[in-house]
């Protein structure tokens, strides 16, 4: 996870500046131990820098939470209430986090939840179901980076503050999500969007591949073959930000 300690005057150069990672005081002593925050588990951002651990857990974890509770409410909007039933259409994070996904975030910075059932065959209209649910997680990602950026606009608080930090993070974690999970390979939200709009052999192809994606996924992730389309989704999305701030 990349993080920024201020708020830079564009969105888009926010977004370019994500690899050129500073952090200001009083959070951060210094630039060396940004960049060692940069390849941290969360275990050992706690020791380093527990300032740091703080402002980013509490995001991180309900940015994830609303994620799949965004899938859930959808779905049951559109006729299907397995996730009511099984609880999940809750903001308790301990319904959501899947026990290695939370680990492998705390160990080694990257990790997942467990995915919001849905039966699409309860749907009003499974192909648009399809579209939408898996939608619902970006949008809401998208929403909560809107309304972070939103606030530091209308709030404008001290620019290295704990306020103003608190607000980058939300609004990086959830640009990152997004983009992230637009990614068109099963099982990522995007695989089951383009799903939605494909022809039924598209669809059974991808359907094919997704109990192996999430190998594929690491491997590309560890070659950097999936930068250049994370950064490109980050940038579109920043760059929509930017058109509907006042």
């Amino acid at each position: 996870m990349l993080l920024e300690g201020a708020l830079p005057p564009d969105l888009k150069a926010f977004w370019a500046d994500l690899s050129e990672v500073e952090f200001h005081p009083p959070l951060w002593d210094t630039e060396k131990k940004a960049r060692e925050v940069r390849g941290m588990g969360l275990i050992s951002l706690l020791f380093r820098s527990p300032e740091a651990f703080i402002l980013l857990i509490i995001p991180l974890l309900y940015s994830i939470v609303i994620h799949e509770l965004a899938h859930g409410w959808v779905a049951y909007k559109m006729g299907d209430s397995t996730a009511k039933w099984l609880g999940r259409l809750t903001l308790n994070p301990l319904k959501h986090l899947d026990p290695i996904g939370t680990l492998m975030l705390f160990i080694f910075g990257f990790g997942w939840a467990k995915p919001v059932p849905v039966n699409f065959n309860n749907l009003y209209d499974p192909r648009k179901g399809l579209i939408l649910v898996s939608a619902a997680g970006v949008v809401a990602n998208f929403l909560l980076a809107f309304v972070a950026f939103l606030l530091l606009r209308l709030i404008n608080p001290a620019p290295f503050g704990v306020l103003s930090t608190a607000l980058i993070f939300v609004a990086q974690i959830n640009i990152i999500l997004a983009s992230f999970n637009l990614i068109p390979i099963p099982p990522l939200d995007g695989s089951k969007i383009l799903m939605g709009f494909s022809s039924s052999k598209l669809r059974y192809t991808l359907m094919q591949l997704e109990p192996y994606g999430f190998f594929i996924i690491i491997g590309l992730l560890w070659l950097g073959v999936l930068s250049p389309l994370i950064s490109l989704f980050g940038w579109i999305i920043t760059g929509i930000i930017s058109l509907l701030l006042p």
